[in-house]
């Protein structure tokens, strides 16, 4: 059986399947991420007549339908996206995303002379040579001999004939052919991210994220399309207040759907702990909503996919929109996802950088809406919620295999109830070997990116912790506000005698402390620097640090888990300091874990 077939359109076509819907692009709302100059090479290739690429396109299945007759499906575009996006931003003229989701327009430029293409700049602009805007001749906005006449008129020197010859080439574009891959229907996502890969021979790997956004994007009977509006919107309204006026202007039809009002909230609404891109509020949706965790089933529930009869059934594919459609409301809705984002800020993770993983949150919260479906107490929900964010991050759980590890969770979940598959959880992965052994060895790295750290520092924000030699700040403000991580050691100090920077860069040497106790410590040794500290108390001046009594200072070393060594060390006590402070972070991630 032939996998795929391949044939050759001209771009006239393409763009034409495009305008009438029978190619649905996923990516068309999404920003645009080649440079303008990729799309000037674009079309000189293509003005050459050299070849530009493939387009892959991947047929629907056929769908079975109640009367029994079989809906022929679309085409949706899995490779070419960028190519396509950069056709109608040059031949037919449409503003594209930039990265910073602002609408520009591309104009090529065009030199009939020397027959070189270029972005449109300032300099071609008020060059005579060049024709600023090849769009309109290409579209037939502007018949061959009036752009033969206006240039002449400027070029007034130049061979007629050569002009004729040399825009008559331009025109021809539109006729110059693109290869089109066309993927059969039967076949799987596997095979057809085998040979998406095999073809492009760079071992890009495609989302299967990719593949549910172009196959809701190219359906209209039950909705997907509005659906597939309703992720990019909710996702660009998150980073983008102001496009919400241009969904106002834009997309009446959309905005006279319930899609709009379950997310028009958001474009008054602001945060930067949970920002979801399309990815992760399709993992939540499905998660949520069907209880398994691999899209590559996601696509094939939309398509009807019947797993026992291995046909496609329209019923079948009508219900998995429909549970679709229900998970990405409970996404977008105003009162969860902010509930939510309460729920992890309370756990004392307050930051995007104390949360290493995406998946961790975005599994979380499918957790957090699938309990409040059940109708479990809110107090209930955000103790197993808390836990599971918590423990998935210490264990790195979702570091791996994210779609496997999510399907076993989901399934687990929905068939022990989560009590009890957390305690099993518990039991696997958090006992007494990890807490006193393996938590500790996690500590021992140069790195703040690490799951281990970034627990405690979230552990010390649930508890109000004060920074360091600090009696009022505390370490969540100086997190919030950037503040200085200092070294307890300074490192300075360690390097004279000797230390690398793996090495003075120790976590467990680090604290959050505030600006002006970090440039008095400067480079003393910590025996200087505590010495002073306590003379200051002594004197009544607070000039190192703002801690007023030695009892304050012994409660300060505590909650910053300091080794009582501290108050007489050198280099020489350094590993052994960090030994003895690794374990009691590792002593608060615990209690910490417990509370929760």
């Amino acid at each position: 059986m032939a996998k795929y077939s391949v044939h050759q359109q001209p771009v006239e076509t393409l763009l034409s399947w495009i305008k009438s819907g029978e190619i649905a692009i996923p990516e068309i709302q999404r920003p645009f991420v080649w440079k303008s100059a990729k799309v000037r090479d674009l079309i000189d290739s293509l003005y050459q007549g050299y070849p530009v690429g493939y387009i892959i396109t991947w047929r629907n299945p056929d769908v079975k339908l109640k009367n029994g007759e079989l809906s022929a499906g679309k085409k949706v575009l899995i490779d070419g996206q960028q190519r396509i996006t950069a056709l109608t931003a040059a031949v037919v003229g449409q503003r594209v995303l930039n990265r910073n989701y602002k609408e520009i327009y591309i104009r090529i430029a065009f030199n009939p002379i020397t027959e070189k293409f270029d972005v449109l700049n300032r300099a071609y602009e008020n060059s005579a040579e060049w024709i600023n805007n090849i769009n309109p001749i290409i579209n037939d906005e502007i018949s061959i001999t009036k752009a033969i006449r206006e240039y002449m008129k400027l070029n007034p020197e130049v061979d007629e004939d050569l002009i004729e010859e040399r825009i008559e080439n331009l025109k021809r574009i539109k006729s110059k052919q693109v290869g089109i891959i066309e993927l059969d229907s039967s076949l799987d996502i596997d095979t057809v991210t085998d040979i998406f890969i095999r073809i492009n021979q760079k071992g890009v790997v495609l989302s299967n994220a990719d593949f549910v956004m172009s196959k809701i994007a190219s359906d209209e009977a039950h909705g997907g399309n509005k659906m597939r509006k309703l992720v990019d919107y909710f996702c660009r309204l998150l980073v983008d207040k102001d496009f919400n006026k241009h969904i106002l202007d834009n997309d009446k039809t959309f905005v006279n759907s319930e899609y709009y009002k379950g997310l028009k909230w958001m474009a008054t609404g602001s945060d930067n702990l949970y920002v979801p891109d399309y990815i992760d509020v399709l993992r939540v949706a499905f998660t949520y909503k069907f209880s398994r965790g691999k899209f590559s089933d996601l696509v094939a529930l939309l398509s009807g996919r019947n797993f026992e009869a291995r046909t496609y059934e329209g019923e079948i594919a009508e219900c998995s929109y429909n549970m679709l459609s229900e998970g990405l409301m409970g996404f977008v809705n105003q009162t969860s996802y902010q509930r939510f984002v309460m729920l992890v800020k309370s756990a004392g993770l307050i930051s995007q950088k104390l949360i290493s993983s995406k998946n961790s949150l975005n599994f979380a919260y499918a957790l957090y809406l699938k309990l409040k479906d059940q109708n479990m107490p809110e107090s209930e929900i955000q103790h197993y919620v808390k836990r599971w964010l918590v423990m998935s991050l210490l264990i790195g759980r979702y570091s791996g295999s994210v779609e496997s590890m999510i399907d076993e969770d989901i399934k687990q979940i929905n068939e022990k109830g989560v009590k009890l598959y957390l305690k099993q959880m518990e039991q696997n992965h958090l006992g007494q070997g990890f807490w006193e052994f393996a938590l500790v060895n996690q500590l021992e790295s140069s790195s703040t990116n690490n799951n281990a750290y970034n627990v405690y520092l979230a552990a010390q924000c649930y508890n109000n912790a004060p920074a360091f030699l600090s009696k009022s700040m505390k370490i969540s403000s100086l997190i919030e506000q950037r503040g200085d991580i200092h070294h307890i050691f300074p490192k300075k100090y360690l390097s004279q005698n000797g230390y690398l920077p793996k090495q003075y860069n120790q976590v467990a040497n680090y604290v959050y402390t505030e600006q002006a106790t970090n440039i008095k410590v400067g480079m003393l040794t910590p025996q200087d620097y505590i010495t002073k500290v306590i003379s200051q108390i002594d004197n009544g001046i607070f000039d190192i640090s703002t801690i007023d009594s030695k009892r304050t200072m012994e409660e300060n070393f505590q909650t910053n888990d300091i080794p009582g060594l501290l108050n007489t060390a050198t280099h020489l006590d350094y590993n052994d300091f960090l030994e003895e402070r690794r374990k009691l972070m590792a002593t608060k991630i615990k209690a910490y874990y417990e509370q929760l």
